[in-house]
């Protein structure tokens, strides 16, 4: 039975079939709920005078991914689920696994939506695969055409 489940949310229809999901999960067997939203780490702009960093870039990232958090928050309080959450900086395969270990996850909820072509897959690649191969716990990759 999980005890604690960790919800990796964008905002995206993906991501909120999987808080659907995760919900009814966590109402079937009253686990803990912790949901994340994970920015990109800050890029600095490569020019011809080298990196510019961007402070007020990065604080407009922070409070749209912030937004994003807050809304799914909202969504689980509205079904009566008291979720805790947090926005990550970094690569989201290696804040969602770290996350999950920190705070004694037992099952990782992601959203994931089949690309088209290969190029796409490639390019992109997929958080939800990689995240399987890194996760220290089960993962679920609820899936949306």
């Amino acid at each position: 039975m999980y005890k604690k489940i960790l919800l990796a949310y964008d905002g995206s229809q993906t991501g909120q079939k999987a808080l659907l999901d995760c919900r009814e999960i966590a109402q079937w067997s009253q686990a803990e709920l912790f949901l994340v939203a994970v920015m990109p780490s800050p890029a600095a702009f490569i020019g011809a005078e080298g990196g510019i960093y961007d402070a007020a870039t990065e604080e407009r990232d922070r409070q749209q991914f912030q937004s994003i958090l807050d809304e799914g928050l909202a969504r689980l309080a509205e079904c009566g689920h008291a979720a805790k959450g947090e926005v990550l900086v970094g690569d989201a395969v290696d804040e969602i696994a770290g996350c999950a270990a920190r705070t004694g996850a037992d099952l990782i909820v992601v959203g994931h939506r089949h690309l088209d072509g290969w190029a796409a897959r490639w390019w992109r690649g997929s958080v939800s695969k990689a995240l399987i191969e890194h996760s220290p716990c089960s993962v679920l990759v609820v899936i949306t055409r």
